[in-house]
């Protein structure tokens, strides 16, 4: 059974867990919002161009009739060319609608989540295929909020539409003595500002479910404090083999230092719990450099190295505390320590019968 069984779910979603849910096409999305500018799309364009759209089926369908008795189909060729012409007329027409509803559609859901892909969410998975599941996706509580909504949405249009009627019924009577064309502007009319108020409320509606969406989302996302620490320790690596790892490099590092104490030029102790190698080249170097450097075991290796190569040790404690305190491996000396060093160098050389000019 694994740790975080019976926790509850506390802690807010870490980077990690989120973009893994969005590759799975997990997202806080409203379907309302793309509604919403499809309808507003839809009604401003039968508001400016209705007109142009309503005349336009009207003549070809006209057409259409003129042509009846010209018209000669006596082969299945000669009905498929007069098919294709009455599509392509039908097409252009209802092109210019299409388009911008396809552009709001797009743009209500792209707005909330972005332009993504992932084939996760493709990928055929034979649990899709569980009957259960899908039982149990049927009464969840996401799908009974969906029912209440959908339910909600058909009222509330119905009486929508039922006030926008009843207001106008005292009109119908008039149309009676109305031409086809002022009946179909007075319906036209209608319509739209049935349209129109309902898409008031749907707005209204879509912001509330997407409110609704994000809460659901970033509920249905949340961690137990276990899920967190085990994210942790996966991204961060297990504390104990870090340790292990931290370990191995110390080791190592330790080894190559005290490589490098049988190439120094002298050892600078405290005289017992510190000790600083240093190295000095007048053509290659622009001053001495610390090559190894340790306290208590550490100095004591140093020192043991240094006597078995015969690299000289000199006891100067003040100058050991401020190179083991301010210089780090493989660093230069800083300036205010040359004059110090100098004088050790040039002690070490004499001893050494190595005549050398101090840096």
């Amino acid at each position: 059974m694994p740790e975080s069984a019976g926790q509850e779910r506390t802690e807010k979603a870490t980077p990690k867990r989120r973009e893994r849910a969005r590759r799975k096409g997990q997202v806080a999305q409203s379907r309302e919002i793309p509604s919403v500018l499809i309808l507003m799309t839809a009604m401003g364009f039968f508001y400016f161009a209705g007109s142009w759209m309503f005349w336009s089926i009207s003549e070809v369908i006209g057409g259409i009739y003129q042509q009846l008795d010209t018209l000669r189909i006596d082969v299945v060729s000669d009905l498929s060319v007069f098919a294709a012409a009455i599509f392509g007329k039908v097409f252009f027409i209802l092109i210019p609608f299409f388009v911008p509803v396809l552009i709001a559609g797009l743009a209500g859901n792209i707005g909330q989540i972005g332009f993504e892909m992932h084939s996760e969410p493709m990928r055929p998975k034979l649990s899709k295929f569980n009957p259960i599941s899908g039982l149990k996706k049927l009464v969840s509580l996401k799908s009974l909020v969906e029912l209440v909504k959908s339910l909600f949405k058909i009222l509330l249009v119905g009486l929508i539409a039922y006030g926008v009627v009843k207001k106008e019924i005292t009109k119908f009577p008039a149309l009676i003595q109305q031409e086809v064309g002022e009946i179909l502007l007075f319906i036209g009319a209608v319509a739209l500002k049935i349209f129109f108020f309902v898409c008031l409320a749907l707005i209204i509606l879509a912001v509330l479910d997407y409110i609704y969406q994000r809460w659901q989302y970033e509920e249905n996302l949340k961690m137990t404090k276990q899920e967190v620490k085990d994210e942790r320790r996966q991204s961060e690596g297990d504390p104990k083999v870090k340790g292990r790892i931290r370990k191995m490099q110390l080791e190592m590092a330790s080894r190559r230092m005290m490589e490098a104490v049988p190439e120094a030029d002298v050892v600078i102790t405290n005289p017992v719990h510190l000790a600083v190698a240093l190295k000095f080249d007048a053509v290659q170097m622009m001053a001495p450099k610390v090559v190894a450097k340790g306290a208590g075991n550490i100095a004591e290796k140093i020192k043991e190295i240094a006597r078995e190569n015969r690299v000289p040790l000199v006891e100067d404690k003040p100058l050991a505390q401020a190179l083991h305190k301010m210089v780090e491996i493989g660093e230069f000396i800083p300036a205010e320590l040359y004059r110090a060093v100098a004088e050790v160098l040039a002690y070490v050389y004499r001893l050494k019968g190595i005549y050398q000019t101090a840096f």
